[in-house]
């Protein structure tokens, strides 16, 4: 491969007699390439396809629904059960039966969950192969890869889920004074709701290889759309808690729990279609491991 094309896919080696054709990507980042091998075959490179299928010798372990040997599979997962947390946690019904010990703590599980699943999806972006068509990596727990838009979403995000760690923690606390829950509560949760607003649209604008982009056929571009309009609605979540009402109420309770309901529905929704994206084109990923 000539210099040219390195410069243009810089973190993939892709075999020497490959001739590079052309690049797509949104800013500096590049999320999609057209090679031409040898025989003349057109191969199509996507970043989120090689990121999301380089565990897919662990598919055999179970069925797109059923697969607790795949990574993949734990992500979509454990996000689904993460979201509910917080789905079931915004509902007045459930808090007033509760209690809003319990109420708070639902939602500090949930946050554990959201956690765990984003650690597995950054062990899934640093652990990608660093060939084309490679499904075969090892695993890599500390990774620095800034030229890649999938590391800054995975990074970001997993930032974003530790600052809902505190946020939820913290709210379990009722001896609080409104200064500290305001510090160590509502503003964390703006943090994290600005870390998964950010991180939603990278993986956003990565799937359309552009800053805007609408897709509906594909699977992909659904779970990263339900995501950014989840991140967009947990934003407006943690507005209303700045937000106060004429009733002198320091916040807009209406606000916060709508705003995290929706967002809950949608990352709930996200996390169930990850499923089928696990498996989605198995054949194409054994056939690229050949070349």
């Amino acid at each position: 491969m000539t210099d040219k094309n390195k410069y243009k896919l810089p973190y993939i080696r892709v075999p020497d007699d490959w001739q590079f054709l052309r690049s797509w990507g949104p800013g500096p980042f590049i999320t999609r390439a057209i090679f031409k091998t040898p025989a003349g075959e057109i191969v199509s490179w996507t970043s989120r396809y090689h990121r999301k299928h380089h565990f897919n010798l662990e598919i055999r372990r179970g069925s797109t629904w059923l697969a607790p040997g795949a990574v993949g599979w734990w992500i979509g997962v454990l996000f689904a059960i993460g979201s509910v947390c917080f789905a079931l946690g915004s509902v007045h019904s459930y808090a007033s039966y509760v209690g809003v010990f319990t109420d708070n703590l639902t939602y500090f599980i949930g946050s554990i969950f959201f956690t765990t699943a984003g650690f597995l999806q950054f062990l899934e972006t640093a652990s990608a192969p660093q060939e084309i068509g490679g499904i075969k990596s090892k695993l890599h727990f500390m990774f620095f890869q800034p030229s890649r838009i999938d590391w800054w979403s995975a990074a970001i995000q997993s930032l974003g889920t530790i600052f809902f760690n505190i946020s939820t923690f913290a709210a379990i606390i009722s001896t609080l004074s409104a200064s500290q829950a305001e510090l160590f509560v509502w503003s964390p949760d703006l943090y994290g709701s600005i870390c998964f607003l950010v991180s939603s649209y990278l993986i956003y604008i990565e799937i359309g290889h552009k800053f805007f982009s609408i897709h509906p056929q594909s699977l992909s571009w659904w779970i990263v759309f339900l995501n950014l309009v989840g991140s967009v609605a947990f934003g407006v979540s943690a507005v209303g808690a700045f937000i106060p009402l004429p009733t002198d109420q320091p916040f807009n309770p209406f606000l916060m729990n709508m705003g995290t309901f929706i967002g809950a529905v949608c990352f709930f929704a996200a996390a169930v279609l990850l499923l089928p994206e696990r498996t989605i084109n198995l054949n194409k990923v054994k056939n690229l491991s050949q070349n």
